[in-house]
């Protein structure tokens, strides 16, 4: 099988895209762990699908580079992008992704705003937190995020007794003055650390949130900057929740598996 695609990535996040409106293309778990293959593949966090959707702009379908399936916050905002370069949007987008819908803006600067989600509830974890905001996330607060080994702790959470059978994505948060945080994320699906994880940095506000900070929180990754926007209820739910970041299109071709 041969098909076109486009690369994109997303503060460092990065994706492959496919154009699947017409609805010729599919993909088994190991083709995608085939073109997300930084040696033998086109190499990405993961692949997306844009398609049809009767009501909507598109449906969005995501796989990690496992072949799991679950959303991406920085992969909706890539997609957008493709979507509009494509002539499907024109400034706003509504979607169909893993968790539901989603409406996005894109912004005079070129960032994507995309709606999140309401978060229902956050779960306190003896000093840290466990937020599911549409992929499952444990967040730590430490120092000197820089030097911390991401990798390893990352590993031991997300495989830890206490979120099987599906595992968690681990996100280490280092709290900086004005209002920012710094991020790290070990990525469920990917099995490493990302430049970046759209839902881990939400995640990370919503919990720096606890720790005084308010809304927009500034959020720094290995890959670049975002910010997340929200809403803190009496209850200690969220609504109102936006994830404000670039993607930028990397590159086209074409790959035959």
């Amino acid at each position: 099988m041969k098909f076109p695609f486009q690369k994109y990535q997303a503060t460092g996040n990065d994706f492959v895209i496919v154009d699947n409106r017409d609805g010729e293309y599919s993909f088994t778990a190991q083709q995608v762990q085939n073109i997300c293959d930084r040696k033998f593949g086109v190499g990405a966090d993961g692949i997306m699908l844009i398609e049809k959707h009767p009501t909507l702009d598109f449906n969005l379908i995501y796989y990690n580079a496992d072949g799991s399936a679950s959303l991406c916050g920085n992969g909706s905002r890539a997609a957008v992008k493709m979507a509009s370069a494509l002539g499907m949007v024109n400034g706003k987008a509504k979607f169909n992704a893993y968790d539901g819908l989603h409406e996005a803006t894109l912004l005079p600067n070129g960032n994507v705003r995309l709606k999140m989600n309401d978060v229902a509830e956050v779960k306190k974890w003896s000093a840290d937190f466990f937020i599911n905001t549409g992929s499952p996330h444990f967040i730590q607060f430490i120092n000197n995020g820089m030097d911390f080994p991401v990798f390893d702790a990352g590993r031991k959470i997300r495989y830890s007794e206490d979120f099987k059978p599906g595992g968690t994505n681990a996100n280490f948060v280092e709290l900086m003055d004005d209002n920012t945080i710094f991020v790290r994320t070990y990525e469920r699906g990917v099995e490493n650390e990302t430049l970046s994880c759209g839902t881990g940095v939400t995640a990370a506000a919503l919990a720096a949130s606890f720790r005084q900070y308010s809304s927009p929180v500034s959020v720094k990754t290995l890959g670049g900057e975002l910010s997340v926007e929200f809403n803190l209820r009496h209850d200690g739910s969220f609504t109102d929740i936006f994830l404000v970041g670039p993607a930028k299109m990397v590159f086209v071709g074409t790959l035959e598996l």
